[in-house]
């Protein structure tokens, strides 16, 4: 087996920055934020040195910001601002979408890179996820996903985008993943996930190889498609669209626990 290294980092000044970002969105919206977090390529773990900084964060209001006649927005979404792309959902929404489950929010609380991190909410909120079924939602998510990038950047080309391979690979990894552990869902980081899938020896070295080459280049440009990476992308996804089955939803039992841990949060309980 290949070993595989990640060191995830963000510059000491870009870091400054996101923190004044985030101080000024608790100060103008009256809100808490419980976690920020990198998810982008730089947290995947393939960065180009010109990578933009994906700031995402859950956060949440004043108890009484709840009990309006009027339901306030749940996103806050700052303006794309150079390579920083900053925005968050409410905890309510959070939690809700955590019930169907949803991937991207999962992926988020397993993302190497913190901004901020309340641990102890963000312990309640990954215990939480783990009495949540992932399996169906997040193998239709992966799917979905990765077939969109494969119509767009793969199929019918002859010389394609190395870079695109990775938005590609990273939810065909995710697959094996699932297909591998049902009972856990995919880490965010793409090294983590080829640590954890027994991935193919060939396979890990090409995909090294261009995460390698990725890292020093803004781009890779064309060049001819790589049939180890075509095989294993296809067979998970052929996998996958024969597994999928109807996405089960939470108990009811599940639903008061996300309740409860809603108020709890909001009272600042946990």
């Amino acid at each position: 087996m290949t070993h595989i290294f990640f060191e995830p980092s963000i510059d000491p000044g870009i870091k400054d920055v996101i923190q004044a970002q985030l101080e000024a969105i608790e100060a103008e919206h009256n809100a808490r934020i419980l976690f920020a977090i990198e998810s982008g390529s730089r947290a995947w773990g393939f960065p180009s040195p010109d990578s933009d900084y994906d700031v995402r964060f859950v956060y949440a209001h004043k108890d009484d910001w709840y009990l309006s006649l009027t339901p306030g927005r749940d996103v806050i979404e700052l303006p794309i601002d150079g390579d920083l792309d900053i925005n968050g959902w409410d905890i309510r929404k959070a939690l809700n979408l955590l019930l169907k489950p949803n991937p991207v929010l999962l992926e988020w609380l397993s993302s190497p890179i913190h901004y901020r991190w309340n641990t102890t909410v963000c312990e309640a909120l990954i215990g939480f996820s783990k009495q949540v079924t992932h399996g169906a939602a997040c193998l239709h998510h992966y799917l979905h996903l990765g077939q969109r990038q494969w119509k767009v950047y793969i199929e019918g080309k002859d010389e394609v985008s190395l870079k695109k391979y990775f938005y590609i690979v990273r939810p065909a990894m995710a697959i094996r993943w699932l297909r591998l552990r049902p009972d856990s869902a995919p880490p965010m980081n793409f090294q983590a996930l080829m640590a954890g899938t027994d991935v193919p020896e060939a396979l890990q070295v090409r995909l090294l190889d261009l995460l390698a080459a990725k890292s020093r280049t803004k781009e890779l440009g064309l060049a001819p498609r790589v049939p180890e990476i075509d095989e294993f992308v296809t067979g998970e996804f052929d996998w996958a669209a024969s597994a999928t089955s109807e996405v089960s939803r939470a108990s009811d039992k599940v639903d008061v626990q996300a309740d409860d841990l809603f108020r709890d949060i909001v009272r600042g309980a946990v």
